[in-house]
């Protein structure tokens, strides 16, 4: 689509290096300084024409989408000239200076039936939107208190023309990040408790604010929290807080360092969940840098299915009727009386007007889901599963080992997928984390649970006793351990807090003989019975796990039932190609359990090779490895930063000749 840059200074560049690729084009870039439009057309590849005024340009061109990337104080006026011509919009940040202005450019655009956007694009970027994630997820209960800075720094030590960020302040230029994702999260702000400006700046300067350089205030918002704000352009941007959010719920906290970020760098988000330390919540998924063009694109594509969006403009607006408010509140400086609550004469603040806060879209998009429909998935509907998951496994390196503290540093880490079983003997500690402050709400988890081999005959009460452990009501899905069957020893409840030789008597039966004391147990007719578990509303789906290919085929043959989900051990060393394969084909998700514990394959020189060129340790190597090839590894850790880096490890991207080179391992002799 053929667009207009309206603007071409420092910002007009930013999106301009967005261009290679984009399906935008500039016709034309108009500037009221000639000089500076001829320098951006001039860099551009697409040639446009150049003008020093909107209206000739308007004359002259018919491109669709304008772009306006002028100075703060001209937003609005560009901005109208633009819509009364009928073009789509897409504006910098902020669309007006008022809010009177922001609602008539937003009633001209629905008039006209034009697109209208307006910068920042934060709250669709991948660290906004994996911090919401972990927000909507319940882990920190009800959040009635956060804080939000906006160190801009002083604009004439990093910027060429300073003049337009020290006329409007770090309110419409810096708080608005800030202040898009907390109203993208919680909704509209519903009022100004208190407001204070600070004119705080160097005697030294020449250029000075003539806004206030410093504005500290406190925001309610309609639902969510109470915010304090600090915007500056005194502080300095590379002081240890820039454009930082953190929330402060009843269960639990939540930090995002850089709420204007375009990428979500490894350590963007920490929690910390009820009263453990906070760790870092890595984005699972690889880095993506967001362009300033992205905003732009988004508009041109919906405007191409004829769609007319508004809802980053009407955001946009709102925002401006709070920094207005939070100005006029400074302005008085005593917090006067607005009015008395049944004559008590309390102080209620300024009430944000300016645009229809009902309008403002907030908590409308909801994370992916990681659990199946209720009901059961439809046949072949592969399970939405999150990329890495946590192996809840109590052995460890030859022995036994308590589990519950990296449970829980896996919860705050942000792992949604927790592989529990009978075996591990320690569902009831899962459950005691699970239903504690600062851990996700039950819908935020899929739990995989595994029945035991002695309990092939004995399904519903193994199921039954481990949902009662966990304290849940279903299992996302509930798998078969190993498809072998042994004799019945009776229920197999809190295992860890047995001793360990009756751990193993229990669990790994024996005959008189001192051999593997077998249950007489037709695999299919287990099967079959699983399958009831499903039906019975006990668990969502079903799984098998240690099966090769070839008994995987039979099963499903004879008893014409597909599972959900198969677990096995895979690595380089373990490929499991064909059964992947084949599973993947059917939307059967395959989970790779032991995907690290390989004798040798850490050290192996060509993983260390490759973690050398991705930036990456060996683990991580290998665990994005299996996730490049649509599996689900589990890793086990008792490691804190283990754990965290574990999950971390799917943002690593290999490329097809360093996943070739790991697959030369694939060893058809391994065995344990």
């Amino acid at each position: 689509m053929d667009c207009l840059f309206v603007g071409a200074g420092a910002v007009a560049r930013r999106y301009a290096a967005g261009l290679s690729g984009s399906p935008l084009s500039p016709a034309a870039v108009c500037d009221l300084h000639r000089e500076r439009a001829d320098a951006l057309a001039a860099d551009l590849d697409a040639d446009p024409a150049v003008y020093a005024d909107v209206d000739a340009m308007l004359a002259r061109e018919d491109a669709p989408l304008s772009v306006v990337l002028t100075g703060h104080a001209a937003h609005a006026d560009v901005t109208r000239t633009l819509l009364d011509a009928g073009r789509h919009v897409f504006s910098e940040k902020p669309p007006a200076l008022s809010p009177g202005e922001a609602t008539d450019l937003l009633a001209l655009a629905r008039e006209r039936d034009l697109a209208y956007g307006c910068a920042p694009i934060a709250p669709d970027c991948d660290a906004q939107r994996h911090a919401r994630t972990l927000l909507d997820d319940g882990r920190l209960g009800e959040v009635r208190l956060a804080y939000a800075t906006a160190h801009v720094g002083r604009v004439t030590e990093w910027h060429d023309r300073p003049d337009s960020f020290l006329a409007v302040g770090p309110l419409y230029d810096g708080a608005v990040y800030p202040l898009s994702v907390l109203v993208d999260w919680f909704g509209p702000v519903e009022r100004v408790r208190s407001a204070d400006a600070v004119d705080a700046w160097p005697d030294r300067e020449t250029a000075r604010p003539t806004a206030a350089p410093h504005v500290e205030a406190t925001l309610a918002f309609a639902d969510g929290p109470v915010v304090s704000l600090r915007a500056s352009l005194y502080a300095d941007h590379r002081s240890r807080e820039f454009y930082s959010v953190e929330l402060h719920g009843d269960d639990g906290t939540l930090y995002l360092s850089d709420a204007g970020a375009m990428a979500a760098d490894r350590d963007a988000v920490r929690v910390r969940g009820g009263g453990r330390e906070s760790v870092t919540a890595s984005q699972p998924r690889p880095r993506r840098e967001r362009s300033h063009l992205d905003g732009p694109e988004r508009l041109a594509r919906a405007v191409a299915r004829g769609d007319r969006p508004r809802g980053s403009a009407r955001r946009a607006a709102h925002i401006v009727a709070v920094c207005a408010a939070i100005e006029a509140e400074a302005a008085g400086g005593d917090v006067p009386d607005h009015g008395n609550d049944g004559g008590t004469g309390s102080r209620d603040g300024r009430p944000v007007g300016g645009v229809d806060s009902s309008s403002v879209a907030s908590r409308d998009r909801s994370p992916p889901p990681v659990r199946p429909p209720a009901g059961g998935v439809p046949a072949g509907a592969a399970l939405r599963l999150p990329p890495v998951g946590f192996g809840c496994s109590r052995y460890r390196d030859g022995e036994y080992v308590d589990r519950a503290d990296s449970i829980a540093t896996a919860l705050d880490a942000g792992y949604r997928l927790l592989d529990t079983a009978e075996l591990y003997g320690n569902e009831f500690r899962i459950g005691d984390l699970l239903a504690s402050p600062g851990s996700p709400d039950r819908d935020g988890v899929f739990l995989l649970g595994k029945a035991w081999n002695t309990n092939h005959g004995r399904l519903r009460e193994a199921c039954e006793g481990s949902l009662s452990e966990l304290g849940v009501d279903a299992f996302d899905c509930y798998a078969l351990h190993w498809p072998d069957a042994w004799a019945y020893q009776g229920p197999l409840r809190r295992l860890a807090e047995r001793p360990v030789a009756r751990q193993e008597a229990l669990t790994f039966p024996t005959d008189d003989d001192g051999e593997r004391a077998a249950a007489d147990r037709d695999l299919a007719a287990t099967w079959r019975d699983l399958a009831g578990l499903r039906d019975a509303g006990l668990t969502r789906t079903i799984g098998v796990c240690n099966v090769g290919l070839d008994r995987l085929r039979a099963l499903v043959a004879e008893t014409g039932i597909e599972p959900a989900l198969v677990q096995v051990e895979r690595h380089p060393y373990a490929p499991r190609s064909a059964l992947v394969e084949w599973c993947h084909e059917r939307g059967i998700r395959v989970v790779a359990h032991s995907p690290l514990s390989a004798p040798g394959l850490l050290a192996e020189p060509v993983v260390r090779e490759v973690a050398g060129e991705a930036d990456a340790t060996p683990a991580e190597v290998v665990l994005a490895w299996n996730v490049a090839d649509g599996v689900i590894p589990i890793p086990s850790s008792v490691d804190p930063e283990h754990v965290v880096a574990n999950l971390a490890a799917a943002r690593v991207e290999l490329t097809d000749e360093q996943r070739a080179r790991l697959d030369g391992l694939a060893d058809p002799g391994f065995r344990r």
